[in-house]
């Protein structure tokens, strides 16, 4: 049996590259809002009060429920929260 290596898990999770690339993104922005909640020492209530949520989302958050977040969302957290979004488009491998 041959063994394919992937160069992420999103890619060997999700067949179709369009979502595996949505994925991508919005993976990596979770985790830098949650980075972002836990280096400012913020509470669940205060996290969602900061990036204009409610407590519940960020628990939804916390917790990688990468299926509850569209990345308009994720970008509407970040800069309300005090962080910049910014994109780089590569050549695809």
């Amino acid at each position: 049996m041959r063994q394919v290596r992937y160069n992420n898990v999103w890619d060997a999770l999700e067949p179709n590259p369009v979502k595996a690339e949505n994925l991508k993104l919005r993976s990596s922005l979770m985790l830098a809002l949650t980075r972002h909640i836990k280096t400012k020492g913020l509470t669940q209530a205060q996290a969602a009060k900061v990036f204009g949520v409610t407590q519940p989302r960020i628990s939804n958050l916390i917790h990688g429920k990468i299926d509850l977040f569209g990345l308009d969302m994720l970008v509407k957290m970040a800069t309300a929260g005090g962080l910049r979004v910014t994109l780089r488009v590569d050549k695809a491998a």
